[in-house]
């Protein structure tokens, strides 16, 4: 059996990574989930997370995900992401500036109905500063 898996990531408009790995750490549904080679089977939808691929360099590319699907077979991952960001991508001062934009429309809401996707957009938010505070370079531009 060999010592790495093929990942593939995507989202709607890119391929962000395509390769080898020897770990995988995927935000599924209900909960994180480490794969190694050899893992069961398994399909879940993508939870609003941080991904992280160990390479067999021990180089790590963390991405910020949220919404998709993703497969686990024994030699495989295949991540199709709804959104999906480089850490290192991920702009603090907009994340900012889009929160405050965000908790504003969410102040003024008048239709219950409304809620639901503004709340989602700010845990999304909360989840790409928590992404660029840890793994990203915080590009402040």
């Amino acid at each position: 059996m060999s010592n790495h898996i093929n990942v593939n990531i995507v989202s709607l408009s890119e391929l962000l990574f395509s390769g080898e790995a020897k770990f995988v750490l995927l935000p599924a549904e209900f909960g994180d989930i480490g794969v190694l080679p050899g893992h069961v089977p398994l399909i879940s939808l993508i939870r609003t997370g941080m991904l992280k691929v160990i390479c067999p360099d021990d180089t790590e590319h963390n991405i910020f995900v949220a919404g998709g699907i993703l497969e686990v077979q024994p030699k495989e991952v295949t991540v199709l992401a709804d959104t999906a960001v480089m850490a290192t991508e991920l702009n603090e001062a907009k994340i900012i500036e889009a929160r405050k934009k965000t908790e504003e429309v969410l102040r003024n809401i008048k239709d219950r109905a409304d809620i639901t996707s503004v709340e989602m957009e700010l845990n999304m938010l909360a989840v790409q500063a928590k992404t660029v505070r840890k793994f990203g370079k915080a590009r402040v531009y």
